[in-house]
């Protein structure tokens, strides 16, 4: 995979526009692209307030516009670029809203070419894979060839974060200028179940690989997850993680019993890298942490269009423990508009770590 992308100083955002302007339209259709072309955005209001046992208190409000334009397909091609601008309204000590600061991004900026077997991509795009999320500056092939499988190559060369509650300053380099490869492989011939392989290669860095197994029925569920590392720096301890969870679904109703576990020395080492999706709790502070075992519950219902969700649970961590309760209400008014809340308790060993928090956001997309 690596001799596939040869010249990695070139900005993959200058390739894809580079694609588009020169093969992607032609003189008689550039036209027609861009006028059956599509308008799309949200503008979102968001804030925060911590209440620290011991310390500052924390928090700030915020205000997000996001806007992208994606042209129509012309013999498969197409463009799409996508920004965002956040903007605080207060914060309750000078730093708090560091992260988001009256920042603007270029998160989306790609060529694309799509046919029934083949998509592909190059530019910055919004990518979520087990162990690679956010918006990248990548190249990412999805192959749908075999029945029943989808094969994904990919190489990212940057990473940003792009949000209401937090937005990177610019697309940071990946494994310094050396990026990072995936190949992802989805099947689901089976009926009820997908098997998910996959593995990841960060030269000089990591690589690491997994196997994610999910069964779904009518009013059941259960999920099998093991990932690996192996560390290239010396003295580096590999890593790994096991994720298993039971979840059934009744009518409105929802619930999950799940259990994680770390490597004694090394946690998951470089495995979370580029993003994860394995903690289900907002902070979950010590789930990746050396020697971390989690245990979680937790049950969901929807009630005259108000979704209700409750989280519970516990990482022990070395000599130390952390328990973490989440309680979230959501409402959609309309297909378009939506809000929500989140209170979370975080409830550290000591005492003196001990803090909760509540998060509240209105979004409206179009």
């Amino acid at each position: 995979m690596k001799n596939l992308l040869k010249g990695k100083k070139v900005s993959l955002v200058a390739c894809g526009l580079l694609l588009t302007s020169s093969f992607a339209f032609g003189a008689d259709t550039i036209d027609s692209a861009f006028k059956d072309g599509k308008v799309s955005g949200s503008l979102s209001a968001y804030g925060v307030t911590q209440d620290n046992k011991t310390g500052d208190d924390s928090g700030f409000t915020s205000g997000a516009i996001s806007l992208a334009f994606e042209t129509a397909a012309v013999n498969g091609f197409s463009a799409k670029a996508g920004f965002i601008g956040v903007h605080e309204f207060g914060e309750e000590n000078n730093g708090d809203a560091d992260d988001i600061a009256s920042k603007a991004l270029m998160t989306e900026a790609y060529a694309q070419y799509s046919n029934n077997v083949v998509t592909a991509m190059i530019g910055r795009q919004a990518i979520d894979l087990e162990w690679m999320g956010d918006f990248h500056e990548a190249a990412v092939v999805a192959v749908t060839a075999i029945p029943d499988t989808t094969v994904v190559l990919g190489y990212t060369q940057k990473i940003a974060v792009a949000g209401v509650d937090e937005t990177s300053e610019k697309f940071e380099k990946v494994n310094g200028n050396k990026g990072a490869y995936v190949l992802d492989v989805k099947y689901a011939g089976l009926e009820g179940i997908e098997f998910n392989p996959y593995a990841y290669s960060a030269p000089d860095l990591a690589n690491w690989y997994g196997l994610k197994a999910t069964f779904t029925a009518d009013m059941f569920g259960a999920v099998a997850h093991y990932a690996a590392s192996n560390e290239d720096a010396v003295g580096a301890e590999d890593g790994s993680i096991g994720h298993v969870e039971l979840n059934t679904t009744v009518s409105d109703f929802t619930a999950a019993l799940g259990y994680i576990k770390t490597d004694k020395d090394a946690g998951v080492a470089s495995i979370a890298e580029l993003g994860d999706n394995i903690s289900p709790f907002e902070d979950g502070n010590y789930v990746y942490d050396a020697d971390a075992s989690t245990v979680y519950g937790s049950l969901g219902y929807t009630l005259a269009g108000i979704e209700l969700g409750a989280l519970y649970g516990q990482t022990e961590y070395a000599d130390d423990k952390e328990k973490e309760l989440n309680l979230t209400v959501g409402y959609s008014f309309t297909e378009s508009l939506a809000a929500s809340v989140l209170y979370a308790d975080i409830n550290a060993n000591s005492s003196s770590d001990d803090y909760n928090k509540v998060l509240a956001n209105v979004e409206y997309t179009f």
